[in-house]
């Protein structure tokens, strides 16, 4: 990766880390589209995670096929949304302060938190 470090996508309560190469890559393109820095605020969540272990069924993020991107301002989370649509990321969670991206092989889809 030239963007990141595989440990900026560990589990924040397990340390594991069993993220998506086909991701990481994804991951990567999609900074260097948006030629700005960002942050990743979660990645990969162990089942065993506090907020996996409360879902009925552990999410993408378990799955290792999501991360969630922090964004500053109205501005990044446009470039960072019409990218990560260019690239293929079929979910796509949108919040005030972060972007959830993920490649889900259902029925692609776009919330809001």
């Amino acid at each position: 990766m030239r963007y990141f470090k595989t440990a900026e996508f560990n589990c924040q309560e397990t340390g594991n880390n069993l993220m998506n190469p086909i991701v990481l890559d994804r991951l990567d393109e999609l900074r260097e589209r948006c030629g700005f820095p960002y942050m990743i605020t979660s990645g990969y969540r162990d089942p065993t995670h506090s907020i996996e272990a409360a879902k009925p069924k552990p999410g993408t993020h378990a799955q290792g096929i999501a991360a969630d991107i922090r964004v500053v301002d109205s501005v990044q989370r446009h470039i960072l949304l019409t990218n990560a649509l260019l690239l293929g990321f079929s979910g796509v969670g949108v919040d005030k302060s972060f972007i959830h991206v993920d490649i889900r092989d259902t029925q692609p889809v776009i919330w809001v938190y």
